[in-house]
C-alpha cells in the first residue's frame, strides 16, 4: 500500500470538470490540504514549455492526470482534430513534466472507448489493441491509447511510478448538460426536463436504443482513483466500473419515469448509435478490495437534483471552448456514448 500524506502536494489536472471536482471533493473531505490546481486560463496543459515551469514551481508530488478534451457522439464527429490533438499534447507535456520534477506517483484516467468497437463482452484489459476502433470516437480513442502506452513507456524506460485506469461512461454533479456536446445521460435528463417544462409528452432519443452501456457515478470514481492511487502499483492499466449495464432504451425509461412519467419516448434510428456494446470486465479492480457503492437510479435522481439547482449554468457547459477562437483545453474528463 502507497502511503498518501495529508499534506503531500497532489495536482488535479483537470479540477473543475465531472471527474476533477469530484476528486478534489473527495481529497478535501479526506483532509488533504496541499492540492494544486490551476485553470485553463493559468496553464495551457498543451504547452510544453508552460507545463514544465508550473512543475518546476509547484513541484507536485502525486497528479492526477484527468484533464482532457471530451464529448459525446456529435462533438466526436464534428470536432476530431481538436479531440486528437488536444488530448495527445495533454497526456505528453504533463507526463513528461512529472518525470522530468520527480513525482512520486502519477495516475492517467483513460476512456473505455479505447477497446475495440467488436470487443468481447465484458471487456477485459488484455483486449486492448486487439481490433478495429468504433469510428465515431477514434480520434479520441487513438489519444487515449497513447496516454496510456506513454505511461508505461516511462515507467519502462525511467522507473516512473505512473498507472493508468480505464473508467466506465461517467455521470453525477458538475457534468456538461450541454445537448450539442454532453454525452448520453446527462442530455436525457435534460430533454425530459424540458419536455416536462414545456408541456409535450414525446421525446426523442438518438439511434435505436439498442446498444448497451455501464455507467458509473462519478464520485466512485473519484474513490476508486484514491483507491488505486495507494493500492495499485502495476505497468498494464486496469479497469473502473460497475459490472452492470443495460440498453439506451432501458436508462430513458429510467430517467423518464424519475423526471417526466407521463413522457413518451421516440427513437430516430438516422442518428448513430455507437458501439454496440461497453461493458467492462472489472474483475481486477474487485480482486484489488474495491466495488461501487451509489445504485444507478440513487444517482440519476442525485444527478437531476443537481442539475435543477445548477441549470442555469448546467445547460451551456461545454460550450465556451467552442466559441473561443483560440480555446485552451476543457478541464474536465468523461468518457463517450
Amino acid at each position: 500500500m502507497h502511503e498518501l500524506r495529508r499534506d503531500a502536494r497532489i495536482y488535479i489536472a483537470g479540477h473543475t470538470g465531472l471527474v476533477g471536482s469530484a476528486t478534489r471533493r473527495r481529497l478535501e473531505a479526506e483532509g488533504f490540504t496541499e492540492l494544486l490546481v490551476a485553470t485553463r486560463d493559468q496553464l495551457d496543459l498543451r504547452d510544453q514549455a508552460a507545463v514544465n515551469y508550473w512543475f518546476r514551481a509547484h513541484r507536485p508530488e502525486y497528479v492526477f492526470l484527468i484533464a482532457g478534451t471530451v464529448g459525446g457522439i456529435v462533438a466526436n464527429s464534428t470536432r476530431p482534430a481538436e479531440f486528437i490533438y488536444d488530448n495527445l499534447m495533454i497526456h505528453g507535456t504533463v507526463v513528461h513534466a512529472a518525470h522530468l520534477v520527480g513525482v512520486k506517483k502519477l495516475l492517467y484516467l483513460g476512456s473505455s472507448c479505447i477497446y475495440p468497437r467488436e470487443c468481447p463482452q465484458p471487456m477485459r484489459e488484455e483486449y486492448l489493441l486487439t481490433g478495429a476502433l468504433e469510428p465515431t470516437n477514434e480520434p479520441y480513442a487513438l489519444a487515449k491509447i497513447a496516454g496510456i502506452k506513454l505511461c508505461q513507456a516511462y515507467r519502462r524506460q525511467y522507473g516512473c511510478n505512473f498507472i493508468s485506469a480505464i473508467p466506465t461512461n461517467l455521470y453525477g454533479p458538475n457534468d456538461n448538460f450541454d445537448l450539442t456536446s454532453s454525452h448520453v445521460l446527462p442530455a436525457l435528463i435534460r430533454k425530459f426536463h424540458e419536455a416536462r417544462q414545456s408541456g409535450r409528452d414525446e421525446v426523442v432519443i438518438w439511434g435505436t436504443g439498442t446498444p448497451r452501456r455501464e455507467f458509473l457515478h462519478v464520485d466512485d470514481l473519484a474513490d476508486a482513483s484514491v483507491y488505486l492511487m495507494r493500492n495499485w502499483e502495476a505497468d498494464g492499466h486496469i479497469n473502473v466500473g460497475t459490472g452492470e449495464d443495460l440498453s439506451i432504451r432501458e436508462l430513458a425509461e429510467l430517467v423518464r419515469d424519475i423526471v417526466h412519467p407521463s413522457a413518451r419516448l421516440v427513437f430516430d434510428p438516422s442518428k448513430p448509435d455507437g458501439m454496440p456494446r461497453k461493458l467492462l470486465d472489472v474483475s481486477r479492480l474487485h480482486a484489488l478490495g474495491w466495488r461501487h457503492r451509489i445504485p444507478l437510479r440513487e444517482g440519476i435522481v442525485s444527478s437531476y437534483q443537481w442539475f435543477i439547482a445548477n441549470r442555469a449554468t448546467a445547460r451551456g457547459q461545454g460550450s465556451r471552448a467552442r466559441r473561443r477562437p483560440n480555446p485552451g483545453p476543457p478541464d474536465v474528463e468523461t468518457v463517450e456514448r
